[in-house]
């Protein structure tokens, strides 16, 4: 397919004034400025970033001015735009850590010597507050809560913090002060991306585009998100990657092959034959045919015909842990309070059974797993 064709169709929900406009931009002889920028609420990046980052490299590919923007200071506030509920205010150490690695995980598909990687700290910061005075009268408030999940917040009387209504604003900021021609985000990120073409226009009289790209869904069917713990990690070993593909849905394998891949899927009725291409191919374009190949031949020893995996982390205890502690400080959790949610799900077996009374010691060593694909020997 041709490159400014399958940027503009692949996956998109929405172009914004219009897909014709933008497309006789792209084949005009100037090259755009282009960002997408991704705020540090956690640290990992998922699969569903990745439906972006494939629309930068694109637009890379074509010649243009491609910014990808590490948005530590819009996370102050956090975007409340696909929560029912308040974003937890992170302190600025616990900022400045997330985003440290988000580079090299977007290195998986983005070439960092043909792309600009900034923090938008860089201008934030900066304003003063008669600068935020000025670009507030730029805007309504009827505009911010006439948006339907504000309307059902309000409604249902959750707290909306003043500093949140600011956020559309400070991500509009950015893109006026990128002078930015083309916006790239999902869908809930329209009405943001909207207060940058606002800015533009008043501002600077200047048309400037948003392309919206449509959600990929999560492990648990809701869309794919840092906070829900339903994501595909673009830093998952090859082998946690492959799995987590596996577990979807039968009736999201087409999705994952149009928003996760570069290919079409293939022409098969078979729905584990469909979705081991698609976990190959996804592990694949992200890490390498090598370890696609390795991950799929692990997953049909261990899920396949059910073989526990021969070589596995040994972790040592001093005295017999609770089942939560084995699962922290072996690794197989990152805290307590996704241990308990892993157990509440039934997804921690010990020597192949669920375990469900997490709270009580340990009585005998042996294997603890984390669904299909995680496994350490518990020993003291």
């Amino acid at each position: 397919m041709d490159p400014t064709s399958d940027l503009l169709t692949r996956g998109v929900a929405n172009i914004i004034p219009s897909k014709d406009e933008l497309e006789k931009v792209l084949h005009s002889d100037r090259k755009l400025n282009v960002y997408l920028g991704i705020d540090t609420t956690a640290p990992h990046l998922h699969l569903g970033h990745a439906v972006n980052l494939r629309k930068l490299k694109i637009l890379v590919e074509l010649g243009h001015h491609v910014t990808f923007l590490i948005g530590d200071f819009t996370t102050r506030v956090g975007d409340n735009s696909d929560k029912d509920s308040e974003r937890p205010i992170l302190t600025e150490a616990e900022i400045d850590a997330n985003w440290q690695t988000y580079k090299s995980q977007a290195e998986k598909i983005l070439d960092f010597s043909r792309v600009t990687l900034r923090r938008n700290s860089e201008w934030l910061a900066k304003l003063t507050f008669g600068d935020v005075l000025k670009l507030c009268q730029n805007f309504t408030l009827n505009d911010y809560i006439s948006r339907e999940i504000m309307k059902t917040k309000l409604a249902k009387g959750i707290s909306v913090r003043l500093d949140e209504v600011l956020y559309p604003i400070m991500q509009g900021y950015d893109s006026w002060f990128m002078d930015t021609d083309i916006q790239i985000g999902a869908a809930d990120q329209t009405f943001n991306m909207q207060a940058g073409r606002t800015l533009q226009k008043r501002l600077r009289n200047k048309e400037s585009f948003i392309l919206v790209n449509q959600y990929l869904t999560g492990t648990d069917g809701r869309k794919m998100s840092k906070s829900w713990g339903n994501a595909v990690w673009l830093d998952d070993s090859p082998n946690d990657m492959y799995g987590k593909v596996m577990s979807i849905k039968d009736e999201l394998i087409d999705e994952y092959f149009l928003l996760a891949t570069n290919i079409s899927g293939p022409a098969t009725s078979k729905p584990m034959d469909s979705k081991k291409t698609l976990a190959h191919q996804i592990v694949l374009e992200l890490q390498g045919a090598s370890a696609a190949d390795s991950a799929q031949s692990y997953f049909e020893r261990t899920i396949q015909n059910k073989e526990m995996p021969l070589e596995r982390p040994v972790h040592h205890f001093d005295s017999p842990p609770t089942y939560i502690q084995a699962l922290v400080q072996s690794g197989l959790a990152g805290s307590n309070s996704e241990a308990r949610r892993l157990y509440e799900q039934k997804g921690v077996r010990f020597e192949g059974q669920v375990v469900t009374d997490y709270q009580k010691p340990m009585t005998s060593l042996g294997t603890i797993s984390v669904g299909s694909t995680k496994f350490v020997d518990v020993k003291w």
